[in-house]
């Protein structure tokens, strides 16, 4: 996708919950990768992979409270294990936090690159499922699954292809079964919940 660069700012606070492991070297900066646990009010927490530079370490002992300034970026997984759209966050600042509350707070805007999808959960609720591009600079895009839900949910269903969108969320994580050669797995999946429609 060429164009304005998007929308991508996402604030978290929450427990660090490995020590970092070393991922990859751009541009002669170390990457460093580490599971970040943030609370929800419900109880159930969300666990995000994040990637931040190596400067600073310290700052990510297991069990710290830290909060991240960042965006959410996705890749291809060309390794052919998993899933091959791998979404994690680059964090651009961080902080000691007070222990306490998580924050998940997320604003993203960018377009609609495939048709929504609305159906039922098992349970009855409507639900939608988005695929936003938001662009970064020099041409590049991050493609985010997005699920909006309720009321929410028929108002994304009415979107089409390459309609400019502009939500607040949170970045989430969920867990789900699937049977692979007759075994059923655990695997996490990450999505975008989407809290609010705002104004382009």
């Amino acid at each position: 996708m060429i164009g304005a660069s998007g929308e991508n700012k996402l604030v978290l606070r929450g427990q660090v919950g490995d020590t970092p492991q070393f991922s990859h070297r751009n541009h002669g900066v170390d990457y460093y990768t580490l599971p970040l646990r943030v609370p929800r009010l419900s109880g159930a927490e969300d666990v995000l992979n994040l990637i931040t530079p190596g400067e600073g370490l310290e700052l990510w002992q297991v069990g710290a409270w830290v909060e991240v300034e960042g965006e959410v970026r996705s890749y291809n997984n060309r390794s052919g294990v998993g899933r091959r759209l791998v979404l994690t966050v680059l964090v651009r600042a961080a902080r000691p936090a007070v222990p306490g509350e998580g924050e998940n707070h997320l604003i993203l805007s960018g377009s609609l690159c495939k048709p929504p999808i609305r159906r039922r959960t098992p349970l009855g609720r409507e639900i939608c499922d988005l695929l936003l591009a938001v662009n970064r600079p020099y041409g590049r895009a991050d493609y985010l699954p997005c699920i909006a839900w309720g009321s929410l949910s028929a108002l994304c269903g009415q979107l089409q292809v390459g309609d400019p969108l502009r939500i607040e969320g949170r970045f989430q994580s969920r867990q789900y079964r699937k049977v692979v050669d007759g075994e059923e797995q655990v695997r996490t999946a990450y999505e975008v919940s989407i809290m609010n429609l705002l104004e382009e």
